[in-house]
């Protein structure tokens, strides 16, 4: 139950953290965050590396590289973090039923997902962090967070006094709080002093991934790794945060919560990319569902610049459903871009500046493709260039 410290304990975390009660404390979202001084730092989180790699994540990584792209094409320098969350409870219980060390799955499921990364064009990122190397930061994080009076140990663990970070997107408790069961943390947990507190370390059991720490043998929090790979490859604050749209809450708010809390820097990103999910049937393609359309599967059908474009070729805050039959379309749209690309050049310079206007438009792939077909020659190069559709 929450003790009777714990309304000040998260006051406090929100004037150290910069965190405000009114949801405008958020980052904007847009991709583009211009002007900026080189280089842009962008942050994607990253896969938990089992059962990799389905459309929802290429999804993601495609929108993050397309943004990435867009603002090169600008003249601006950028570093990339792309993390690997090889350390996590989900990994472990499945590897667990697998007969397999997590590490081990965590390896091939990797390799599969980075093949199928250059497939699709996706450039590698500067930075590729893995959780289980970055064991030691998050100790540091934790011991700072304590230190700071945002965090408290308990029992083992420590846990970020969380109470106050859903009103940053305008959540009601109950909405946080189920969040929070979905994605399978336990907000019950009677070690606790409020049910949205997080857990930054966690004492681990039999069976569990364990490194020594000041509290005991255990191992990172999920939100807690990507705050301390982040804050460590790219310092206190990043120009970019992208990521699946379901990660806004729990994960993105939390991790932002922490890193703000020990830099002072605030907001932790100037704007974000949080990608519409993707769907089958109405219902989020999801490993916990078993709905998953593989990547590996398309690329035996389709090109990988075609799938590429389907992925690109929408608005990419909006949810979409996949179905089978959006192939061929987005291959004869892909086939007139290129025809487009091919015919002589005389394209007026203002189809060539409304191409650029459309992507540092909140990243418009659609209207600068449009623009790109109908005016052909070097704005049809140019939106197929930038874009990694050539």
């Amino acid at each position: 139950m929450a003790g009777a410290a714990a309304p000040e304990a998260s006051d406090e975390l929100v004037r150290h953290a910069g965190l405000q009660r009114d949801p405008r404390a958020w980052p904007r979202i847009g991709p583009v965050p211009l002007p900026v001084v080189s280089p842009a730092r962008v942050y994607v989180c990253g896969i938990t590396p089992y059962d990799v790699t389905h459309l929802g994540h290429a999804a993601t990584f495609v929108w993050a590289d397309a943004a990435v792209r867009v603002l090169r094409a600008t003249g601006t320098d950028v570093v990339t973090c792309r993390n690997v969350t090889d350390v996590d409870d989900v990994l472990t219980a499945v590897a667990s039923e697998r007969g397999r060390y997590y590490d081990e799955l965590a390896a091939t499921q990797e390799f599969l997902f980075d093949r199928a990364m250059r497939e699709l064009r996706v450039a590698a990122p500067t930075h590729s962090p893995r959780a289980g190397a970055h064991v030691d930061a998050v100790v540091q994080l934790a011991e700072a967070l304590v230190a700071l009076g945002a965090a408290y140990p308990r029992d083992g663990s420590v846990y970020l006094r969380g109470n106050a970070v859903p009103a940053r997107l305008g959540l009601e408790r109950d909405d946080a709080l189920r969040l929070l069961r979905e994605f399978g943390d336990r907000p019950d947990d009677p070690h606790r002093d409020d049910p949205l507190d997080v857990a930054v370390w966690q004492s681990s059991g039999p069976g569990d991934p364990a490194w020594p720490s000041p509290w005991g043998a255990g191992r990172p929090g999920w939100h807690a790794e990507c705050a301390a790979m982040a804050v460590s490859l790219l310092g206190g604050r990043v120009d970019l945060l992208a990521g699946g749209a379901d990660l806004t809450f729990p994960h993105h708010a939390y991790q932002a919560a922490m890193a703000e809390a020990v830099t002072g820097c605030a907001p932790f990103s100037r704007a974000r990319l949080p990608v519409g999910t993707v769907r089958t049937g109405g219902e989020k393609m999801a490993k916990s569902t078993g709905n998953l359309v593989l990547v590996a599967d398309l690329l035996d059908k389709v090109a990988a610049p075609v799938l590429r474009l389907l992925l690109l070729d929408r608005a990419w805050a909006r949810p979409w459903d996949f179905e089978e039959s959006m192939l061929g379309p987005a291959a004869e749209r892909l086939d007139r871009l290129y025809t487009a690309a091919g015919r002589r050049d005389g394209s007026p310079e203002s189809a060539v500046d409304g191409v650029r206007r459309s992507l540092l438009a909140d990243l418009d792939v659609p209207a600068a493709l449009d623009v790109a077909e109908e005016s052909g020659g070097s704005a049809a190069r140019l939106a197929l260039r930038t874009l990694a559709l050539d």
